[in-house]
Protein backbone atom coordinates (compact mmCIF):
# COMPACT_ATOMS: atom_id res chain seq x y z
CA UNK A 1 0.00 0.00 0.00
CA UNK A 2 1.46 3.35 -0.99
CA UNK A 3 1.46 6.23 1.44
CA UNK A 4 -0.06 9.53 0.38
CA UNK A 5 2.78 12.02 0.34
CA UNK A 6 1.56 14.55 -2.26
CA UNK A 7 -1.69 16.30 -3.01
CA UNK A 8 -2.12 14.12 -6.10
CA UNK A 9 -1.76 10.93 -4.05
CA UNK A 10 -4.30 12.07 -1.44
CA UNK A 11 -7.37 9.80 -1.50
CA UNK A 12 -10.26 12.16 -0.73
CA UNK A 13 -12.96 9.49 -0.57
CA UNK A 14 -10.92 7.36 1.84
CA UNK A 15 -10.13 10.39 3.99
CA UNK A 16 -13.79 11.41 4.31
CA UNK A 17 -14.72 7.80 5.02
CA UNK A 18 -12.23 8.05 7.86
CA UNK A 19 -13.90 11.26 9.03
CA UNK A 20 -17.28 9.47 9.09
CA UNK A 21 -15.79 6.62 11.07
CA UNK A 22 -14.20 9.15 13.40
CA UNK A 23 -17.57 10.77 14.15
CA UNK A 24 -19.11 7.35 14.72
CA UNK A 25 -16.23 6.41 17.01
CA UNK A 26 -16.54 9.63 18.99
CA UNK A 27 -20.23 8.98 19.60
CA UNK A 28 -19.78 5.27 20.27
CA UNK A 29 -17.06 5.68 22.87
CA UNK A 30 -18.09 8.99 24.46
CA UNK A 31 -21.87 8.66 24.65
CA UNK A 32 -21.89 7.03 28.13
CA UNK A 33 -19.91 9.99 29.48
CA UNK A 34 -22.05 12.49 27.59
CA UNK A 35 -25.05 11.12 29.48
CA UNK A 36 -23.37 11.11 32.92
CA UNK A 37 -24.36 13.88 35.32
CA UNK A 38 -20.99 13.91 37.11
CA UNK A 39 -19.24 14.79 33.85
CA UNK A 40 -21.59 17.76 33.33
CA UNK A 41 -20.93 19.00 36.85
CA UNK A 42 -17.17 18.53 36.59
CA UNK A 43 -17.11 20.61 33.42
CA UNK A 44 -18.62 23.45 35.43
CA UNK A 45 -16.67 23.42 38.69
CA UNK A 46 -13.42 21.46 38.21
CA UNK A 47 -10.15 23.32 38.61
CA UNK A 48 -9.21 24.89 35.27
CA UNK A 49 -5.52 24.09 35.77
CA UNK A 50 -6.31 20.38 36.03
CA UNK A 51 -8.63 20.57 33.04
CA UNK A 52 -5.98 22.37 30.99
CA UNK A 53 -3.40 19.75 31.95
CA UNK A 54 -5.76 16.97 30.82
CA UNK A 55 -6.32 18.73 27.50
CA UNK A 56 -2.57 19.18 27.00
CA UNK A 57 -1.84 15.54 27.87
CA UNK A 58 -4.39 14.46 25.30
CA UNK A 59 -2.57 16.24 22.45
CA UNK A 60 0.65 14.15 22.34
CA UNK A 61 -1.41 11.06 23.12
CA UNK A 62 -3.51 11.64 19.99
CA UNK A 63 -0.46 12.45 17.88
CA UNK A 64 1.30 9.21 18.78
CA UNK A 65 -1.92 7.25 18.52
CA UNK A 66 -2.64 8.69 15.08
CA UNK A 67 0.55 7.11 13.75
CA UNK A 68 -1.07 3.74 14.44
CA UNK A 69 -4.79 4.24 13.87
CA UNK A 70 -5.12 7.60 12.12
CA UNK A 71 -7.64 8.45 9.42
CA UNK A 72 -5.08 7.27 6.87
CA UNK A 73 -1.61 5.75 7.07
CA UNK A 74 0.87 8.44 8.10
CA UNK A 75 4.60 8.69 7.45
CA UNK A 76 5.52 12.09 8.96
CA UNK A 77 4.86 13.97 12.18
CA UNK A 78 3.03 16.61 10.16
CA UNK A 79 0.51 14.04 8.96
CA UNK A 80 0.16 12.64 12.48
CA UNK A 81 -0.47 16.12 13.90
CA UNK A 82 -3.06 16.72 11.17
CA UNK A 83 -4.91 13.51 12.07
CA UNK A 84 -4.74 14.33 15.78
CA UNK A 85 -6.13 17.82 15.14
CA UNK A 86 -9.00 16.38 13.10
CA UNK A 87 -9.80 13.86 15.84
CA UNK A 88 -9.83 16.60 18.48
CA UNK A 89 -12.06 18.78 16.30
CA UNK A 90 -14.47 15.89 15.71
CA UNK A 91 -14.60 15.26 19.44
CA UNK A 92 -15.37 18.91 20.20
CA UNK A 93 -18.06 19.24 17.53
CA UNK A 94 -19.70 15.91 18.38
CA UNK A 95 -19.83 16.70 22.11
CA UNK A 96 -21.17 20.20 21.55
CA UNK A 97 -23.97 18.95 19.29
CA UNK A 98 -24.98 16.10 21.61
CA UNK A 99 -24.93 18.25 24.76
CA UNK A 100 -27.05 20.90 23.05
CA UNK A 101 -29.45 18.28 21.68
CA UNK A 102 -29.92 16.75 25.14
CA UNK A 103 -30.57 20.14 26.73
CA UNK A 104 -27.48 20.01 28.95
CA UNK A 105 -26.08 23.17 27.37
CA UNK A 106 -28.53 26.07 27.42
CA UNK A 107 -28.44 29.67 26.29
CA UNK A 108 -28.54 31.10 29.80
CA UNK A 109 -25.33 29.33 30.83
CA UNK A 110 -22.06 31.22 31.02
CA UNK A 111 -19.26 30.70 28.54
CA UNK A 112 -17.14 29.37 31.42
CA UNK A 113 -19.60 26.52 32.03
CA UNK A 114 -20.20 25.71 28.37
CA UNK A 115 -16.52 25.62 27.44
CA UNK A 116 -15.69 23.52 30.49
CA UNK A 117 -18.31 20.88 29.71
CA UNK A 118 -17.39 20.60 26.05
CA UNK A 119 -13.63 20.60 26.72
CA UNK A 120 -13.88 17.82 29.31
CA UNK A 121 -16.11 15.62 27.17
CA UNK A 122 -13.97 16.21 24.08
CA UNK A 123 -11.05 14.25 25.58
CA UNK A 124 -12.69 10.78 25.52
CA UNK A 125 -14.58 11.71 22.35
CA UNK A 126 -11.36 12.57 20.52
CA UNK A 127 -9.81 9.25 21.54
CA UNK A 128 -12.97 7.53 20.32
CA UNK A 129 -12.74 9.40 17.04
CA UNK A 130 -9.20 8.16 16.58
CA UNK A 131 -10.19 4.60 17.49
CA UNK A 132 -13.01 4.75 14.97
CA UNK A 133 -10.63 3.72 12.21
CA UNK A 134 -9.39 0.55 13.87
CA UNK A 135 -12.82 -0.49 15.12
CA UNK A 136 -15.04 0.62 12.24
CA UNK A 137 -12.62 0.64 9.34
CA UNK A 138 -12.65 -2.94 8.05
CA UNK A 139 -12.73 -3.44 4.30
CA UNK A 140 -15.89 -4.62 2.67
CA UNK A 141 -16.10 -7.69 0.50
CA UNK A 142 -16.14 -5.66 -2.70
CA UNK A 143 -12.89 -4.00 -1.68
CA UNK A 144 -11.09 -7.28 -1.67
CA UNK A 145 -12.86 -9.15 1.09
CA UNK A 146 -9.70 -9.42 3.14
CA UNK A 147 -10.75 -7.13 5.98
CA UNK A 148 -8.08 -6.50 8.57
CA UNK A 149 -5.67 -9.01 7.11
CA UNK A 150 -4.38 -6.34 4.71
CA UNK A 151 -4.74 -3.47 7.13
CA UNK A 152 -1.31 -1.94 7.76
CA UNK A 153 -2.48 -0.88 11.17
CA UNK A 154 -2.78 -4.44 12.34
CA UNK A 155 0.25 -5.69 10.41
CA UNK A 156 2.56 -3.12 11.98
CA UNK A 157 4.96 -4.43 14.59
CA UNK A 158 4.77 -2.76 17.98
CA UNK A 159 7.83 -2.15 20.16
CA UNK A 160 7.87 -2.81 23.88
CA UNK A 161 7.55 0.92 24.59
CA UNK A 162 4.68 1.00 22.09
CA UNK A 163 2.96 -1.82 23.95
CA UNK A 164 3.19 0.11 27.22
CA UNK A 165 1.91 3.25 25.51
CA UNK A 166 -1.14 1.40 24.17
CA UNK A 167 -1.78 0.04 27.67
CA UNK A 168 -1.73 3.59 29.02
CA UNK A 169 -4.21 4.72 26.36
CA UNK A 170 -6.55 1.81 27.12
CA UNK A 171 -6.39 2.43 30.85
CA UNK A 172 -7.00 6.16 30.45
CA UNK A 173 -9.91 5.67 28.11
CA UNK A 174 -11.77 3.21 30.34
CA UNK A 175 -10.94 5.12 33.52
CA UNK A 176 -12.48 8.28 32.08
CA UNK A 177 -15.81 6.44 32.07
CA UNK A 178 -15.91 5.71 35.79
CA UNK A 179 -13.38 7.95 37.58
CA UNK A 180 -15.77 10.96 37.78
CA UNK A 181 -18.53 8.94 39.48
CA UNK A 182 -19.30 9.02 43.20
CA UNK A 183 -19.34 5.23 43.27
CA UNK A 184 -15.52 5.14 43.26
CA UNK A 185 -15.46 6.95 46.62
CA UNK A 186 -18.36 4.91 47.99
CA UNK A 187 -16.69 1.62 47.12
CA UNK A 188 -13.43 2.71 48.72
CA UNK A 189 -15.24 3.20 52.05
CA UNK A 190 -16.95 -0.19 51.79
CA UNK A 191 -13.68 -2.05 51.14
CA UNK A 192 -11.39 -3.61 53.70
CA UNK A 193 -7.69 -4.35 53.11
CA UNK A 194 -8.66 -7.94 52.32
CA UNK A 195 -11.05 -6.74 49.65
CA UNK A 196 -8.25 -4.63 48.18
CA UNK A 197 -5.94 -7.65 47.99
CA UNK A 198 -8.64 -9.67 46.24
CA UNK A 199 -9.27 -6.84 43.75
CA UNK A 200 -5.54 -6.57 42.99
CA UNK A 201 -5.24 -10.32 42.45
CA UNK A 202 -8.37 -10.36 40.29
CA UNK A 203 -7.09 -7.41 38.24
CA UNK A 204 -3.78 -9.15 37.56
CA UNK A 205 -5.46 -12.47 36.74
CA UNK A 206 -8.02 -10.94 34.39
CA UNK A 207 -5.44 -8.73 32.72
CA UNK A 208 -3.02 -11.60 32.16
CA UNK A 209 -5.67 -14.02 30.99
CA UNK A 210 -7.36 -11.46 28.76
CA UNK A 211 -4.24 -10.88 26.69
CA UNK A 212 -2.03 -13.93 26.96
CA UNK A 213 -4.01 -16.99 27.97
CA UNK A 214 -6.94 -16.44 25.60
CA UNK A 215 -6.56 -16.74 21.85
CA UNK A 216 -7.76 -13.23 21.02
CA UNK A 217 -6.69 -11.28 17.95
CA UNK A 218 -3.54 -9.33 18.72
CA UNK A 219 -2.59 -11.39 21.77
CA UNK A 220 1.02 -12.37 22.38
CA UNK A 221 2.03 -15.94 21.64
CA UNK A 222 5.01 -16.96 23.72
CA UNK A 223 7.88 -18.45 21.77
CA UNK A 224 8.57 -22.11 22.38
CA UNK A 225 10.79 -22.57 25.40
CA UNK A 226 9.91 -19.21 26.96
CA UNK A 227 9.14 -19.51 30.70
CA UNK A 228 5.44 -19.11 31.47
CA UNK A 229 6.18 -16.29 33.91
CA UNK A 230 7.98 -14.21 31.28
CA UNK A 231 4.87 -12.50 29.89
CA UNK A 232 3.52 -11.90 33.39
CA UNK A 233 6.69 -10.11 34.54
CA UNK A 234 7.38 -8.29 31.27
CA UNK A 235 3.86 -7.16 30.34
CA UNK A 236 1.17 -7.84 32.95
CA UNK A 237 2.92 -6.35 35.99
CA UNK A 238 4.13 -3.20 34.17
CA UNK A 239 0.68 -2.90 32.60
CA UNK A 240 -1.00 -3.02 36.00
CA UNK A 241 1.44 -0.43 37.35
CA UNK A 242 0.60 1.82 34.41
CA UNK A 243 -3.12 1.29 35.05
CA UNK A 244 -2.58 2.27 38.70
CA UNK A 245 -0.71 5.44 37.79
CA UNK A 246 -3.33 6.42 35.22
CA UNK A 247 -6.05 5.74 37.81
CA UNK A 248 -4.34 7.97 40.37
CA UNK A 249 -3.98 10.74 37.79
CA UNK A 250 -7.65 10.52 36.76
CA UNK A 251 -8.83 10.61 40.37
CA UNK A 252 -6.66 13.66 41.07
CA UNK A 253 -7.87 15.39 37.91
CA UNK A 254 -11.52 14.87 38.84
CA UNK A 255 -11.03 15.97 42.50
CA UNK A 256 -11.75 12.46 43.81
CA UNK A 257 -8.67 12.53 46.06
CA UNK A 258 -9.42 15.92 47.62
CA UNK A 259 -10.13 15.96 51.35
CA UNK A 260 -9.83 12.20 51.86
CA UNK A 261 -7.15 10.28 53.75
CA UNK A 262 -4.26 8.40 52.19
CA UNK A 263 -5.84 5.02 52.98
CA UNK A 264 -9.06 5.90 51.19
CA UNK A 265 -7.10 7.35 48.30
CA UNK A 266 -5.18 4.08 47.95
CA UNK A 267 -8.41 2.08 48.13
CA UNK A 268 -9.95 4.27 45.43
CA UNK A 269 -6.92 3.79 43.19
CA UNK A 270 -7.17 0.02 43.67
CA UNK A 271 -10.86 0.08 42.75
CA UNK A 272 -10.32 2.22 39.64
CA UNK A 273 -7.31 0.13 38.61
CA UNK A 274 -9.61 -2.85 38.04
CA UNK A 275 -11.35 -1.35 34.97
CA UNK A 276 -8.07 0.39 34.14
CA UNK A 277 -6.27 -2.95 33.96
CA UNK A 278 -8.95 -4.38 31.69
CA UNK A 279 -8.70 -1.32 29.47
CA UNK A 280 -4.91 -1.67 29.35
CA UNK A 281 -5.19 -5.33 28.38
CA UNK A 282 -7.92 -4.72 25.82
CA UNK A 283 -5.99 -1.87 24.17
CA UNK A 284 -3.54 -4.30 22.55
CA UNK A 285 -6.46 -6.22 21.06
CA UNK A 286 -8.30 -3.13 19.84
CA UNK A 287 -5.43 -1.13 18.34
Amino acid sequence: MSIATTREDFDTSKFFAGIARGIAGALLFALPMLMTMEMWQLGVYMDRTRLLLLLLVNIPLLIVLSDRVGFEETSTWRQAIRDASIAYALGIVSCALILVAMGVIKQDQSAHEIIGMIALQAVPASIGAMLGRSQLGGQSADEGGEGDDDDPVHERETSYAGELFLMAVGALFLNLNVAPTEEMILLSYKMTPWHALVIIAASLAVMHGFVYALSFRGSHDLAEGTPSWHAFVRFTLPGYLIAGLISAYCLWTFHRTDDIGSTQTLMTVVILSFPGAIGAAAARLIL
